[in-house]
């Protein structure tokens, strides 16, 4: 009888086995695409079709791919196979598929892996461990989308996987995410977690800030203003001049240098290119520009001061009047914001979304106002200024506003500035002693350029050298340039970062310098 029991027992289960079986074929035969389940049927499909790439070391052997640019996918792409090499901007897993966001620059684009006939489990899987940042190149085809994908810039679109591989992987814990310091500075009600990201730790990590599409827009602006810089002075016969940055003596006569150990004596980190623009014009290039760096010694930790910044520096000479000079440079400006405006209206359009700001306004020509009108201007509203007093960064700030209400502008010139305040170089005016041949320019109520005739009289100069105390012995290069006849001349000095920062808006020049150098800052 036991024997019989334990034969039935044996005949169920063996029933029981067989109908699961059955069962299981069935379903495979109605689901066929499904991934199989047992040991012998889990065939990765999708070997050999992702992973790490070896080092990229230019090996002649190597197959060579051609890449399309996340910028130029649309739908006329629609069904093609396309590369696309891009950093690995965010991932999400959810089920058998995997969502990437792949970043070039400020251009993004989603990316479908999904589990298929030609994808595996295994390859979903690997996607979805790839660490943020990583450079990863993905074969895909372009799929038009029912609806617009929220947060790309390829909204029309997006890259359904057959292959994904990792070219350079990021270390998978990031000292900031750049979603964190994307964020806009006043969130609204799109992004109401406020989680933002310090200065000091963008600055720490400026290779990992620069990759913000607003980083980005920000320094391809700027670069903006140095070609538009260029090529509006160069259409006016100006000639591009390149100066040391080491010298013998401060350029502008002061202690705010830099002192640098030359071989065996001590040398100096230029203050500006003053001296060598001029020798220039004594020279006869008679116009004459430069772009590079300037080194200034000063204790400044404010919003708009670096010790390091870049310079667009030039020099003029003219026939009867500096105001030749100053015309042209008031006219350099409208061409940049002109050229601002019309070209580089995306970047700004990037930029603002970060950190909103008003436009900037400007006229054509440019306002010039004369410096005794700006301190009956300040008056009415409260503030006495003396007739040979200087004005504060406040009452910058203050005029700036008052000539924004009256007349429209964030860019304006003031002439005509008191000579107590200007350097020894500067020439007095003629009709007034009080007076000087010197003028500003301002953005948003922010000097960005300093400017004047220079004395071009080797004598005259020397007097007014001892009047302000300076050394002649240590300024001798500098006056020797004028022994021999100079034309009359004028020009002046731009900071590069700070009219960046002032034309978007911004609220401090360490955004608009890409590796900024201040009193507390000499790295990375």
């Amino acid at each position: 009888m036991v024997e019989e029991g334990e034969s039935k027992k044996a005949a169920k289960k063996e029933a029981k086995k067989a109908e699961k079986a059955a069962k299981k074929a069935e379903h495979k035969a109605t689901n066929p695409s499904e991934t199989p389940t047992s040991a012998s049927e889990e065939v990765d499909v999708s070997k050999g079709k992702y992973g790490n790439l070896p080092m990229i070391q230019s090996d002649p052997t190597a197959p060579k791919l051609t890449f399309t640019y996340i910028k130029d996918l649309n739908e006329s792409l629609q069904g093609q196979n396309v590369w696309v090499r891009a950093r690995l901007h965010t991932s999400r897993a959810r089920g058998k598929q995997c969502f990437i966001i792949l970043r070039q620059r400020e251009f993004t684009v989603q990316v479908l892996v999904n589990v298929s006939e030609t994808v595996s489990k295994a390859m979903v899987k690997f996607s979805s461990n790839v660490s943020k940042e990583s450079i990863i190149d993905v074969a895909a085809k372009v799929a038009k989308v029912p609806s617009a994908v929220a947060g790309c810039s390829q909204s029309d679109v997006e890259l359904v996987a057959s292959e994904l591989w990792v070219v350079s992987a990021s270390m998978p814990q990031l000292p900031l995410q750049i979603e964190d310091a994307s964020r806009p500075e006043k969130p609204g009600e799109e992004d109401s977690l406020n989680i933002k990201v310090n200065q000091d730790t963008r600055l720490d990590n400026r290779f990992l800030d620069l990759r913000t599409a607003t980083n980005q827009a920000i320094f391809r602006l700027e670069a903006g203003v140095c070609k538009l810089f260029r090529d509006s002075l160069t259409n006016k016969g100006f000639v591009e001049i390149h100066t040391p940055k080491i010298i013998s003596a401060a350029s502008e006569g002061g202690a705010n240098v830099f002192t640098v150990s030359y071989f065996k004596s001590s040398a100096y980190l230029a203050q500006s290119p003053q001296l060598y623009k001029q020798m220039a014009i004594a020279a006869d290039f008679d116009k004459v520009y430069t772009i590079g760096a300037v080194f200034r010694a000063e204790d400044s930790n404010t919003h708009r001061h670096l010790t390091e910044f870049t310079g667009l520096d030039l020099e003029m000479a003219f026939q009867h009047h500096y105001h030749e000079v100053m015309l042209t440079i008031g006219n350099l400006f409208t061409e940049i914001f002109k050229g601002l405006r019309d070209q580089y209206s995306k970047e700004i359009s990037l930029v603002n979304q970060q950190y909103p700001a008003e436009p900037f306004t400007f006229l054509e020509p440019p306002l010039v106002l004369q410096y005794q009108n700006a301190r009956k201007m300040l008056k009415e509203h409260g503030v006495e200024i003396g007739e040979e007093e200087d004005l504060s960064t406040p009452v910058e700030k203050l005029l700036g506003r008052i000539v924004k209400a009256k007349y429209d502008t964030d860019f304006y010139i003031l002439d005509k500035y008191p000579l107590a305040v200007r350097p020894f170089y500067t020439m007095p005016d003629p009709q007034n002693p009080k007076s000087s041949n010197s003028y500003d320019m301002f953005m948003r109520g922010e000097e960005i350029l300093s400017g004047a005739q220079r004395i071009h009289d080797p004598k005259f100069l020397t007097e007014r050298a001892k009047h302000h105390g300076i050394d002649v012995t240590k300024i001798a290069s500098y006056i020797e340039a004028f022994k021999y006849g100079c034309p009359p001349h004028a020009g002046g000095g731009i900071g590069l970062e700070r009219v960046v920062m002032l034309y978007l808006g911004l609220d401090n020049v360490r955004k608009t310098s890409m590796f900024p150098r201040d009193p507390k800052r000499v790295t990375p």
